[in-house]
Protein backbone atom coordinates (compact mmCIF):
# COMPACT_ATOMS: atom_id res chain seq x y z
CA UNK A 1 0.00 0.00 0.00
CA UNK A 2 1.51 3.48 -1.27
CA UNK A 3 0.67 6.96 -0.05
CA UNK A 4 0.14 7.92 -3.74
CA UNK A 5 -3.06 5.33 -3.59
CA UNK A 6 -4.35 5.62 -0.28
CA UNK A 7 -5.42 9.53 -1.16
CA UNK A 8 -7.47 8.36 -4.06
CA UNK A 9 -10.40 7.57 -4.12
CA UNK A 10 -11.39 4.24 -3.23
CA UNK A 11 -12.69 1.81 -6.01
CA UNK A 12 -16.26 0.40 -5.45
CA UNK A 13 -15.10 -2.92 -4.43
CA UNK A 14 -14.28 -1.03 -1.10
CA UNK A 15 -17.62 0.13 -1.17
CA UNK A 16 -18.31 3.07 -3.68
CA UNK A 17 -20.66 1.59 -5.11
CA UNK A 18 -24.69 1.17 -4.53
CA UNK A 19 -24.04 -1.70 -1.89
CA UNK A 20 -20.62 0.26 -0.54
CA UNK A 21 -23.06 3.56 -0.14
CA UNK A 22 -25.14 1.98 2.27
CA UNK A 23 -22.42 0.27 4.04
CA UNK A 24 -20.61 4.16 4.43
CA UNK A 25 -22.87 5.30 6.71
CA UNK A 26 -22.95 2.04 8.56
CA UNK A 27 -22.23 3.16 12.29
CA UNK A 28 -18.84 1.81 13.16
CA UNK A 29 -17.93 -0.73 15.24
CA UNK A 30 -18.29 -1.35 19.10
CA UNK A 31 -14.55 -1.08 19.66
CA UNK A 32 -14.39 1.95 17.89
CA UNK A 33 -17.65 3.39 19.91
CA UNK A 34 -16.02 2.03 23.38
CA UNK A 35 -12.45 3.80 22.25
CA UNK A 36 -14.58 7.41 21.53
CA UNK A 37 -16.35 7.08 25.02
CA UNK A 38 -13.14 6.92 26.42
CA UNK A 39 -11.57 10.05 24.98
CA UNK A 40 -14.92 12.05 25.33
CA UNK A 41 -14.78 11.12 29.54
CA UNK A 42 -10.85 11.95 29.17
CA UNK A 43 -11.22 14.99 27.15
CA UNK A 44 -14.01 16.47 29.15
CA UNK A 45 -11.11 16.19 32.07
CA UNK A 46 -8.13 17.44 30.32
CA UNK A 47 -10.26 20.71 28.37
CA UNK A 48 -11.63 21.83 32.35
CA UNK A 49 -7.45 22.08 32.75
CA UNK A 50 -6.32 23.50 29.94
CA UNK A 51 -8.86 25.72 28.35
CA UNK A 52 -7.77 28.50 30.73
CA UNK A 53 -3.73 27.77 31.16
CA UNK A 54 -2.53 29.93 28.51
CA UNK A 55 -4.09 32.73 29.92
CA UNK A 56 -3.47 32.11 33.53
CA UNK A 57 0.36 31.30 32.42
CA UNK A 58 -0.01 34.74 30.17
CA UNK A 59 -1.36 37.19 32.03
CA UNK A 60 -1.49 35.62 35.33
CA UNK A 61 2.32 34.81 35.99
CA UNK A 62 3.49 37.36 33.75
CA UNK A 63 5.48 34.66 31.21
CA UNK A 64 6.68 36.60 27.82
CA UNK A 65 4.70 35.37 25.09
CA UNK A 66 8.54 33.85 23.90
CA UNK A 67 8.28 31.69 27.13
CA UNK A 68 4.95 30.80 26.43
CA UNK A 69 5.88 29.45 23.50
CA UNK A 70 8.92 26.95 25.24
CA UNK A 71 6.79 25.77 27.30
CA UNK A 72 3.97 24.87 25.21
CA UNK A 73 6.53 23.38 23.06
CA UNK A 74 8.57 21.67 25.29
CA UNK A 75 5.09 20.35 26.78
CA UNK A 76 4.24 18.41 23.42
CA UNK A 77 7.44 17.58 22.33
CA UNK A 78 9.66 16.63 24.96
CA UNK A 79 7.58 13.52 25.37
CA UNK A 80 8.10 12.83 21.48
CA UNK A 81 10.69 9.97 22.17
CA UNK A 82 8.02 8.44 24.81
CA UNK A 83 5.70 7.63 22.03
CA UNK A 84 7.90 5.95 20.30
CA UNK A 85 8.72 4.02 23.17
CA UNK A 86 5.49 3.60 23.99
CA UNK A 87 3.90 2.50 20.11
CA UNK A 88 7.32 0.15 19.92
CA UNK A 89 6.40 -1.84 23.34
CA UNK A 90 2.30 -2.23 22.44
CA UNK A 91 3.69 -4.31 19.22
CA UNK A 92 6.06 -6.11 21.38
CA UNK A 93 4.25 -7.40 23.75
CA UNK A 94 1.37 -6.89 22.33
CA UNK A 95 -1.01 -5.29 24.60
CA UNK A 96 -1.88 -2.33 23.50
CA UNK A 97 -4.59 -1.93 25.86
CA UNK A 98 -2.93 -1.99 28.22
CA UNK A 99 0.08 0.46 27.02
CA UNK A 100 -2.98 3.02 26.56
CA UNK A 101 -4.43 2.18 29.71
CA UNK A 102 -0.92 3.27 31.58
CA UNK A 103 -1.07 6.51 29.57
CA UNK A 104 -4.52 7.43 30.61
CA UNK A 105 -3.53 6.34 34.62
CA UNK A 106 -0.87 8.83 34.08
CA UNK A 107 -2.61 11.90 32.85
CA UNK A 108 -5.24 10.86 35.23
CA UNK A 109 -2.81 11.40 38.62
CA UNK A 110 -1.27 14.52 36.63
CA UNK A 111 -4.52 15.76 37.66
CA UNK A 112 -4.09 15.50 41.61
CA UNK A 113 -0.45 16.79 40.39
CA UNK A 114 -1.80 20.85 39.98
CA UNK A 115 -3.08 20.48 43.34
CA UNK A 116 0.02 20.73 45.04
CA UNK A 117 2.17 22.48 43.15
CA UNK A 118 0.17 25.96 43.74
CA UNK A 119 2.21 28.64 41.20
CA UNK A 120 5.30 27.56 40.50
CA UNK A 121 5.67 27.76 36.97
CA UNK A 122 8.41 25.13 36.91
CA UNK A 123 6.07 22.85 39.21
CA UNK A 124 3.01 23.29 36.96
CA UNK A 125 5.79 22.80 34.11
CA UNK A 126 6.98 19.19 35.41
CA UNK A 127 2.58 18.08 35.82
CA UNK A 128 2.00 19.07 32.80
CA UNK A 129 4.94 17.06 31.00
CA UNK A 130 3.75 14.03 33.30
CA UNK A 131 0.35 14.82 31.37
CA UNK A 132 1.34 15.18 28.25
CA UNK A 133 3.74 11.64 28.95
CA UNK A 134 0.79 9.75 29.58
CA UNK A 135 -1.13 11.73 26.42
CA UNK A 136 2.18 10.21 24.17
CA UNK A 137 2.09 6.63 25.72
CA UNK A 138 -1.51 6.60 24.98
CA UNK A 139 -2.41 8.20 21.79
CA UNK A 140 -0.58 5.75 19.45
CA UNK A 141 -1.95 2.00 20.87
CA UNK A 142 -5.31 3.63 20.67
CA UNK A 143 -5.15 4.93 16.77
CA UNK A 144 -3.51 1.71 16.19
CA UNK A 145 -6.80 -0.32 17.96
CA UNK A 146 -9.19 1.92 15.70
CA UNK A 147 -7.35 0.83 12.61
CA UNK A 148 -7.17 -2.70 13.67
CA UNK A 149 -11.11 -2.90 14.38
CA UNK A 150 -11.86 -1.12 11.47
CA UNK A 151 -12.17 -2.16 7.86
CA UNK A 152 -9.68 -0.30 5.31
CA UNK A 153 -12.47 1.74 3.37
CA UNK A 154 -14.34 3.04 6.80
CA UNK A 155 -11.09 4.28 8.26
CA UNK A 156 -11.95 8.09 7.80
CA UNK A 157 -15.51 7.52 8.71
CA UNK A 158 -14.09 5.18 12.13
CA UNK A 159 -11.41 8.44 12.96
CA UNK A 160 -14.21 11.20 11.81
CA UNK A 161 -16.78 9.16 14.26
CA UNK A 162 -13.91 8.80 16.85
CA UNK A 163 -12.72 12.19 16.57
CA UNK A 164 -16.68 14.01 16.86
CA UNK A 165 -16.68 11.89 20.08
CA UNK A 166 -13.34 13.71 21.56
CA UNK A 167 -13.89 16.95 20.04
CA UNK A 168 -17.49 16.50 22.84
CA UNK A 169 -15.50 16.21 25.25
CA UNK A 170 -13.48 19.15 24.42
CA UNK A 171 -16.62 21.35 23.71
CA UNK A 172 -18.08 20.39 27.23
CA UNK A 173 -14.74 20.19 29.82
CA UNK A 174 -14.58 24.03 29.60
CA UNK A 175 -18.11 24.23 30.34
CA UNK A 176 -17.87 22.08 33.45
CA UNK A 177 -14.83 24.05 34.74
CA UNK A 178 -16.91 26.80 34.64
CA UNK A 179 -20.16 25.14 36.72
CA UNK A 180 -17.43 23.71 39.08
CA UNK A 181 -15.82 27.03 39.24
CA UNK A 182 -18.82 29.08 40.03
CA UNK A 183 -20.38 26.27 42.57
CA UNK A 184 -16.81 26.30 44.37
CA UNK A 185 -16.70 30.34 44.93
CA UNK A 186 -13.65 30.07 42.17
CA UNK A 187 -11.55 27.19 43.79
CA UNK A 188 -9.48 25.71 40.97
CA UNK A 189 -8.68 22.80 43.47
CA UNK A 190 -11.98 21.72 42.89
CA UNK A 191 -11.62 21.78 39.63
CA UNK A 192 -8.30 19.69 39.70
CA UNK A 193 -10.38 16.88 41.96
CA UNK A 194 -13.29 16.76 39.60
CA UNK A 195 -11.17 16.47 36.80
CA UNK A 196 -8.79 13.46 38.64
CA UNK A 197 -12.16 12.00 39.12
CA UNK A 198 -13.57 12.13 35.59
CA UNK A 199 -9.84 10.99 34.09
CA UNK A 200 -10.22 8.00 36.66
CA UNK A 201 -13.83 7.23 35.02
CA UNK A 202 -12.12 7.13 31.22
CA UNK A 203 -9.86 4.60 32.76
CA UNK A 204 -12.36 2.41 34.30
CA UNK A 205 -14.29 2.79 30.41
CA UNK A 206 -11.35 1.50 28.70
CA UNK A 207 -10.67 -1.58 31.19
CA UNK A 208 -14.28 -2.44 31.26
CA UNK A 209 -15.62 -1.85 27.59
CA UNK A 210 -12.31 -1.65 24.89
CA UNK A 211 -11.50 -4.85 23.60
CA UNK A 212 -7.50 -5.24 22.68
CA UNK A 213 -6.35 -6.84 19.12
CA UNK A 214 -3.76 -9.80 19.48
CA UNK A 215 -1.86 -10.94 16.76
CA UNK A 216 -1.60 -14.83 16.39
CA UNK A 217 1.53 -16.21 16.93
CA UNK A 218 4.47 -15.82 16.06
CA UNK A 219 3.61 -12.68 14.27
CA UNK A 220 3.53 -10.85 17.64
CA UNK A 221 7.17 -12.20 18.40
CA UNK A 222 8.67 -10.59 15.01
CA UNK A 223 8.92 -6.92 16.60
CA UNK A 224 12.53 -5.63 17.37
CA UNK A 225 14.63 -2.75 16.41
CA UNK A 226 15.67 -4.25 12.84
CA UNK A 227 11.84 -4.61 11.80
CA UNK A 228 11.38 -1.08 13.11
CA UNK A 229 14.66 0.15 10.95
CA UNK A 230 13.47 -2.16 7.86
CA UNK A 231 9.74 -0.36 8.27
CA UNK A 232 11.79 2.76 7.79
CA UNK A 233 13.52 2.73 4.87
CA UNK A 234 9.77 1.89 3.60
CA UNK A 235 9.15 5.08 0.64
CA UNK A 236 5.70 5.54 2.13
CA UNK A 237 5.93 5.64 5.63
CA UNK A 238 8.96 8.16 4.99
CA UNK A 239 6.54 10.08 3.54
CA UNK A 240 3.86 10.04 6.07
CA UNK A 241 6.91 10.81 8.77
CA UNK A 242 8.02 13.70 6.58
CA UNK A 243 4.97 15.52 5.65
CA UNK A 244 3.78 15.29 9.46
CA UNK A 245 7.04 16.85 10.34
CA UNK A 246 6.37 19.39 7.73
CA UNK A 247 2.63 19.95 9.13
CA UNK A 248 3.59 20.47 12.35
CA UNK A 249 6.73 22.86 12.25
CA UNK A 250 4.12 25.17 10.29
CA UNK A 251 1.39 24.61 13.03
CA UNK A 252 0.79 27.31 15.99
CA UNK A 253 -0.45 25.90 19.10
CA UNK A 254 -4.35 26.54 19.83
CA UNK A 255 -3.17 28.93 22.94
CA UNK A 256 -0.86 31.37 20.68
CA UNK A 257 -4.47 31.45 18.49
CA UNK A 258 -6.67 32.06 21.42
CA UNK A 259 -4.71 34.48 23.00
CA UNK A 260 -4.23 36.35 20.03
CA UNK A 261 -8.27 36.87 19.66
CA UNK A 262 -8.55 37.53 23.74
CA UNK A 263 -5.83 40.61 23.04
CA UNK A 264 -7.50 41.98 20.01
CA UNK A 265 -11.11 42.03 20.70
CA UNK A 266 -10.49 42.53 24.60
CA UNK A 267 -12.06 39.63 26.18
CA UNK A 268 -12.57 38.94 29.82
CA UNK A 269 -11.22 36.32 31.25
CA UNK A 270 -14.30 35.10 31.45
CA UNK A 271 -14.84 34.64 28.12
CA UNK A 272 -11.38 33.04 27.28
CA UNK A 273 -12.83 29.38 28.12
CA UNK A 274 -15.27 29.30 25.85
CA UNK A 275 -12.99 30.20 22.95
CA UNK A 276 -11.98 26.46 22.74
CA UNK A 277 -15.85 25.86 23.14
CA UNK A 278 -16.57 27.60 19.74
CA UNK A 279 -13.18 25.26 18.34
CA UNK A 280 -14.71 22.24 19.88
CA UNK A 281 -18.18 22.74 18.85
CA UNK A 282 -17.07 23.29 14.74
CA UNK A 283 -15.08 20.14 15.52
CA UNK A 284 -17.83 18.25 16.63
CA UNK A 285 -20.15 19.15 13.81
CA UNK A 286 -17.64 18.46 10.74
CA UNK A 287 -15.15 15.66 11.96
CA UNK A 288 -17.79 12.59 11.25
CA UNK A 289 -18.90 13.81 7.79
CA UNK A 290 -15.42 14.82 6.60
CA UNK A 291 -13.81 11.34 7.58
CA UNK A 292 -16.42 10.17 5.22
CA UNK A 293 -15.33 12.81 2.46
CA UNK A 294 -12.39 11.65 2.74
CA UNK A 295 -12.82 8.10 2.00
CA UNK A 296 -15.13 9.01 -0.83
CA UNK A 297 -12.58 11.61 -2.40
CA UNK A 298 -9.44 10.51 -1.46
CA UNK A 299 -7.40 11.41 2.33
CA UNK A 300 -4.96 13.62 1.07
CA UNK A 301 -6.87 16.18 -0.87
CA UNK A 302 -8.87 16.49 2.75
CA UNK A 303 -5.62 17.14 4.83
CA UNK A 304 -4.46 19.51 2.28
CA UNK A 305 -7.56 21.05 2.29
CA UNK A 306 -8.00 21.35 6.08
CA UNK A 307 -4.43 22.92 6.49
CA UNK A 308 -5.32 25.74 3.66
CA UNK A 309 -8.41 26.39 6.02
CA UNK A 310 -5.42 27.02 9.08
CA UNK A 311 -3.69 29.68 6.65
CA UNK A 312 -6.24 31.70 6.19
CA UNK A 313 -7.09 31.21 10.08
CA UNK A 314 -4.17 32.77 10.46
CA UNK A 315 -4.52 35.66 8.05
CA UNK A 316 -8.05 36.55 9.54
CA UNK A 317 -6.31 36.74 13.19
CA UNK A 318 -4.66 40.16 11.69
CA UNK A 319 -7.45 40.73 8.64
CA UNK A 320 -10.09 43.34 8.88
CA UNK A 321 -13.01 41.38 10.73
CA UNK A 322 -13.69 41.99 13.74
CA UNK A 323 -16.17 41.61 16.84
CA UNK A 324 -18.44 38.46 16.93
CA UNK A 325 -17.98 38.09 13.02
CA UNK A 326 -14.49 37.75 13.73
CA UNK A 327 -14.95 35.32 16.76
CA UNK A 328 -17.07 32.91 15.02
CA UNK A 329 -15.70 32.91 11.86
CA UNK A 330 -11.98 32.13 13.13
CA UNK A 331 -13.40 29.68 15.94
CA UNK A 332 -15.56 27.72 13.17
CA UNK A 333 -12.55 27.42 10.47
CA UNK A 334 -10.23 26.25 13.28
CA UNK A 335 -12.75 23.87 14.41
CA UNK A 336 -13.18 22.53 10.29
CA UNK A 337 -9.22 22.70 10.39
CA UNK A 338 -8.90 20.08 13.10
CA UNK A 339 -12.14 18.21 11.95
CA UNK A 340 -9.82 18.03 8.20
CA UNK A 341 -6.86 17.08 9.24
CA UNK A 342 -6.12 14.57 12.60
CA UNK A 343 -8.42 11.56 12.26
CA UNK A 344 -7.62 11.86 8.44
CA UNK A 345 -3.44 11.46 8.72
CA UNK A 346 -4.35 8.67 11.05
CA UNK A 347 -6.42 7.28 8.40
CA UNK A 348 -3.64 7.84 5.93
CA UNK A 349 -1.29 6.36 8.17
CA UNK A 350 -3.36 3.06 8.73
CA UNK A 351 -3.16 0.75 5.22
CA UNK A 352 0.68 2.14 5.24
CA UNK A 353 1.43 0.09 8.35
CA UNK A 354 1.77 -3.77 8.74
CA UNK A 355 -0.65 -4.83 11.78
CA UNK A 356 2.68 -5.88 13.97
CA UNK A 357 4.25 -2.93 13.67
CA UNK A 358 0.75 -0.76 13.17
CA UNK A 359 1.48 1.06 16.72
CA UNK A 360 5.21 1.92 16.43
CA UNK A 361 4.39 3.33 12.67
CA UNK A 362 1.68 5.68 14.05
CA UNK A 363 3.95 6.80 16.89
CA UNK A 364 6.40 7.55 14.61
CA UNK A 365 4.16 9.64 12.50
CA UNK A 366 3.17 11.46 15.61
CA UNK A 367 6.24 11.81 17.20
CA UNK A 368 7.65 13.68 13.88
CA UNK A 369 4.90 16.17 14.26
CA UNK A 370 5.27 16.94 18.35
CA UNK A 371 9.35 17.53 17.69
CA UNK A 372 8.34 19.85 14.94
CA UNK A 373 5.60 21.54 17.09
CA UNK A 374 7.62 21.94 19.30
CA UNK A 375 10.05 24.28 17.01
CA UNK A 376 7.12 25.75 15.84
CA UNK A 377 5.96 27.07 19.37
CA UNK A 378 9.52 28.61 20.03
CA UNK A 379 9.87 30.40 16.90
CA UNK A 380 6.07 31.77 16.99
CA UNK A 381 6.79 33.04 20.46
CA UNK A 382 10.09 34.44 19.32
CA UNK A 383 8.31 36.08 16.53
CA UNK A 384 5.45 37.86 18.21
CA UNK A 385 7.88 39.24 21.44
CA UNK A 386 10.41 40.48 18.30
CA UNK A 387 8.20 41.71 15.24
CA UNK A 388 4.69 41.82 16.71
CA UNK A 389 1.55 39.73 16.55
CA UNK A 390 0.16 41.12 12.79
CA UNK A 391 4.09 39.77 11.44
CA UNK A 392 4.23 36.52 13.45
CA UNK A 393 0.68 35.43 12.26
CA UNK A 394 1.16 36.73 8.11
CA UNK A 395 4.69 34.40 8.98
CA UNK A 396 2.79 31.49 10.05
CA UNK A 397 0.05 31.49 7.45
CA UNK A 398 2.90 31.53 4.68
CA UNK A 399 4.55 28.71 6.36
CA UNK A 400 1.57 26.69 6.64
CA UNK A 401 1.17 27.70 2.72
CA UNK A 402 4.65 26.47 1.58
CA UNK A 403 4.13 23.17 4.07
CA UNK A 404 1.15 22.26 2.13
CA UNK A 405 2.92 22.63 -1.68
CA UNK A 406 5.61 20.28 0.03
CA UNK A 407 3.48 17.89 1.33
CA UNK A 408 1.18 17.86 -1.70
CA UNK A 409 4.40 16.89 -4.03
CA UNK A 410 5.70 14.30 -1.29
CA UNK A 411 2.33 12.32 -1.06
CA UNK A 412 2.28 12.68 -5.25
CA UNK A 413 5.36 11.66 -6.43
CA UNK A 414 5.78 7.93 -7.27
CA UNK A 415 8.67 5.29 -7.53
CA UNK A 416 8.14 3.57 -10.57
CA UNK A 417 6.74 -0.15 -9.88
CA UNK A 418 4.20 1.57 -7.15
CA UNK A 419 1.16 0.62 -7.87
CA UNK A 420 -2.11 3.20 -8.32
CA UNK A 421 -4.64 0.92 -6.94
CA UNK A 422 -5.78 1.02 -3.16
CA UNK A 423 -6.57 -2.99 -3.00
CA UNK A 424 -2.69 -3.67 -3.40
Amino acid sequence: MYLSTIGSPLPSSDGTGPQGSRRRWKFVGGNVLALGTVSLITDISAEMVTAVLPLYLVVGLQLSPAAYGVLDGLNTGATALLRVVGGYVADRVDRRKAVAGAGYGLSALAKLGLVAVGNSVTSIGLVLAADRTGKGLRTAPRDALITLSTPEHSLGRAFGVHRAMDSFGAFTGPLVALAVLTAAGQSFDAVFVTSFSLAALGVLVLLLFVRDHRQPRPSAGTVSPRAVAMLLRQVPVRRLIGAACLLGLATVGDGFVYLLLQRRESLSIGWFPLLAVGTSLSYLLLAAPLGALADRIGRVPVLLGGYGVLALVYVLLTGPLEGPVLLVVVLFLYGLFYAATEGTMMALAGPVLPERLRTTGIALIQSGQALAYLGSSVLFGLAWQTWGTRTASLGASIAVIIAGLATALLLAVRRPGERTSSTS
